[in-house]
């Protein structure tokens, strides 16, 4: 069970959120305001917060500046209009985990929370600098380095970058991943996972095609050597 915080202006939907994140299990707190979320997260951080972007006077872009500024790294799950790609990306820019567009189905909602605490969980054991070959990965601030030079990766391939460093070498089903990564459920069949490892291998390995790093374990999945290059294995 975890604490979750939900920071929504809208009554309705915000009572929709707990009771259905109650069901499964979880405890919850709702708040209508930004200045009241930031009251909480400073006597009680929570275990995750859903946090609405478009909030009276302190709006969730400032909220998520200020967690982020104080130093909070807890999962924080942006809800934000179909229409405003702008809202993603700053919010993203701005520490936020994940994000889903309204209108949005409770199923939805419900999986990308379960898919951000199995991730955080599991990321807990992450240092704050993680380093394989000439990548540098700065969890707090989610900036990759590959001999120096800054790496823009998206949000979801920093999050299966993290995946597959938090194995500590071990191989992670291409299922596993889309459970932990994307929160989707066992039924789902895609390619996701190989087209954002290709797109990782291209910016992060020196020859894509034949990779040092982020391996393919076949018939199963991938795993991370976190050797360097030229070092026995």
């Amino acid at each position: 069970m975890a604490h979750i915080l939900v920071v929504e202006d809208n009554a309705d939907l915000a009572y929709g959120l707990r009771n259905n994140l109650e069901i499964e299990g979880h405890s919850v707190e709702t708040v209508e305001t930004g200045e009241a979320a930031l009251e909480r997260v400073m006597h009680r951080a929570p275990d995750l917060i859903v946090l609405d972007l478009m909030l009276p006077n302190l709006d969730g872009y400032q909220v998520l500046r200020r967690i982020r500024a104080d130093g909070h790294d807890l999962p924080v799950l942006i809800l934000t209009a179909r229409t405003q790609e702008t809202d993603k990306v700053l919010g993203f820019r701005l520490g936020a985990d994940d994000y889903v567009t309204k209108p949005f189905g409770v199923l939805e909602v419900l999986a990308r929370v379960g898919a951000l605490l199995r991730r955080a969980n599991r990321y807990a054991s992450l240092k704050s600098i993680e380093r394989f070959g000439d990548i540098e990965v700065n969890r707090d601030t989610r900036v990759v380095t590959r001999g120096g030079q800054p790496v823009e990766l998206s949000p979801m391939e920093f999050a299966l970058l993290l995946a597959l460093l938090a194995r500590r070498g071990a191989t992670v089903s291409r299922l596993d991943l889309l459970q932990e990564v994307w929160g989707h459920s066992a039924a789902v069949v895609t390619r996701t996972v190989d087209t954002h490892i290709a797109e990782l291998r291209r910016k992060l390995e020196e020859h894509p095609a034949q990779p040092a790093h982020i391996l393919t374990v076949r018939k199963v999945g991938y795993r991370l050597d976190d050797a360097r290059p030229g070092a026995s294995r």
